[in-house]
């Protein structure tokens, strides 16, 4: 009776014991204490605790090593530890691993590799015992207690560690959900930024800058670039930060072809990564040789569906990238694309509106010189004749009857020549019947079937004069230069914008950068519209063109 009661006392102050002990780390763990005195808080209870003369915490890393956290020791300092050990088949940490279990060891001297041989021979260590460390699911590392005595550590020592690691797995992950709450608030500032940036209509330089100082900063890299694709498997760095900025200047040009993260994203527009450049080939792998590069990861930037450039975050350290990288860098590039899409948009619509303008002046000077050329020479000429017809009649000539002729054809002609010009303008059926009115004048005048079906309804002024001249615009090219059998003109107003679409049979292969295909696109775009030209050779040509209507 007197050893239960003893042993039933000693089993309570085993329990108080342990109960307190775990008070002391549940308190730091709900103080949010820094991790490494969490970590050797930790090493020393559990060694305490359990009567070791060694205990320690460790995490797994990537490529088969651990990396000590925490070590204590009963009497004394813990002897120094690598800061790295590399894992053994049959040894602790990858059974563990495996199993995601509890191990113990009773004779490290039968245990491979590096581990068991630091424990046996430097610490004199018999046997230990070992339990996993997972967060939310993961297996995070291992706590472990070591014992230089020949008995067994008993048998409840692999349960009371778990006991330790419930509380270091919610430490971590608070700790883990505290630093992405931080990291996610640091990257929206900086999208933001960028955002504002864009909306401002800042020119590219200074958004591809901004860009590459917030990741540079955000994802820690030694050197962040963005380069833009070029023809000849080449690119155009156009920004850089980091280390290494005057071998690669803005402006640089050098080739993509070898070995890199930028020749892989120009293969398959897709983000890449590359761990290592030691035995690559090419200019841009021997670049980041020399910049002591090693981890690098790249995203596209597209631009209206079409790759643009990339850019590329770089490491010299020996940790690679976080396997997030390449959707963090990918937020950036998508913002990239609004701004180089903006910029070229105003880009093209300055040069479209200067052409209109030029047109507009040469228009302007070729209708006054066909006026004082044609129209104008000939009603001077027929003045200067009736001038003379009255002469004669005055003086009783013979010859005023035909200087009234002469007077009275010249007439005529300049009339013809003032309604051709007229038309050229603007035709008077367009202002009084509409789109469709005026499609059906054109299209009578060709000597090509040409199907038409072209909405009724009338539309403001400025869309009706510019699809009337797209149209009329395209079908002289169709009759040109397409060798086509017959043509289709539509023109229907859908979502809030006419969409006008003009399309042969003839031998495809139109020039987009022509000047008659130019003019259209320069109209559609004064309007805040689009043109689409489809020409491909031997397959006929479609021109379509988008006008919003007013709201």
């Amino acid at each position: 009776m007197g050893y239960r009661a003893r042993t039933d006392r000693s089993q309570l102050e085993q329990h108080a014991t342990e109960q307190a002990a775990l008070r002391r780390v549940a308190t730091l763990v709900a103080q949010n204490v820094p991790p490494s005195e969490l970590f050797g808080a930790v090493a020393r209870e559990i060694g305490t605790l359990l009567g070791a003369d060694y205990s320690g915490m460790l995490r797994y890393e990537d490529g088969g090593t651990v990396a000590p956290v925490a070590t204590w020791a009963a009497v004394g300092e813990h002897p120094p530890v690598p800061d790295r050990w590399r894992t053994e088949p049959g040894d602790p940490t990858t059974m563990i691993a495996e199993t995601r279990q509890p191990a113990r060891v009773e004779d490290w001297t039968a245990v491979p590799g590096p581990i068991a041989a630091f424990i046996h021979d430097e610490l004199g260590v018999r046997c230990s015992v070992g339990s996993p460390i997972m967060v939310e699911g993961r297996l995070w590392g291992g706590v472990a207690v070591h014992s230089k005595q020949r008995r067994r550590l008993p048998a409840d020592t692999e349960s009371r560690l778990q006991r330790f690691t419930e509380l270091v797995a919610t430490a971590i992950a608070n700790a883990d959900a505290r630093a992405e709450l931080a990291r996610l608030a640091q990257e929206q500032a900086g999208l933001r930024r960028v955002a504002t940036l864009v909306a401002e209509g800042a020119s590219p330089t200074a958004v591809f800058d901004a860009v590459a100082a917030e990741m540079e900063a955000l994802l820690d890299a030694d050197q962040v670039a963005l380069s833009r694709y070029e023809p000849g498997a080449e690119i155009t760095v156009v920004a850089y930060r980091g280390s290494g900025t005057w071998r690669v200047p803005p402006g640089t040009r050098v080739s993509h072809e070898g070995e890199s993260v930028t020749a892989l994203v120009h293969r398959t527009e897709r983000p890449a990564r590359v761990d290592g450049f030691a035995r690559a080939r090419g200019a841009i792998a021997e670049i980041a040789r020399t910049t002591g590069a090693r981890g690098t990861v790249g995203a596209p930037i597209v631009v209206e569906g079409r790759l643009w450039g990339v850019i590329v975050a770089s490491w010299t350290g020996e940790e690679p990238p976080p396997a997030d990288t390449e959707e963090r860098m990918a937020k950036f590039a998508q913002l990239l694309d609004t701004a180089i899409a903006n910029a070229d948009s105003r880009d093209q619509l300055t040069a479209s509106r200067s052409r209109l303008l030029t047109e507009a002046d040469e228009a302007r000077r070729r209708v006054v010189r066909d006026l004082h050329d044609g129209a104008q020479q000939r009603l001077v000429h027929t003045i200067v004749t009736l001038k003379l017809a009255q002469r004669a009649l005055r003086q009783g000539g013979l010859d005023a009857a035909s200087l009234v002729d002469e007077a009275l054809e010249q007439a005529e002609r300049s009339n013809a020549e003032l309604r051709e010009l007229a038309h050229g303008i603007l035709p008077a059926i367009l202002t009084r019947g509409g789109l469709q009115a005026g499609v059906d004048t054109v299209v009578h005048r060709l000597e090509l079937p040409v199907e038409v079906d072209v909405t009724a309804e009338r539309l403001p002024p400025e869309i009706e004069a510019s699809a009337y001249f797209i149209v009329a615009e395209a079908l002289t090219n169709v009759v040109k230069h397409s060798r086509a059998g017959r043509a289709e003109v539509t023109a229907s107003v859908r979502a809030g914008a006419l969409r006008v679409e003009v399309r042969d049979d003839g031998v495809g292969g139109a020039d987009p950068a022509g000047h008659g295909l130019v003019g259209i696109g320069d109209r559609a775009t004064a309007l805040g519209g689009r043109l689409r030209v489809e020409s491909p050779a031997g397959g006929g040509t479609v021109v379509a063109a988008t006008l919003p209507l007013p709201a």
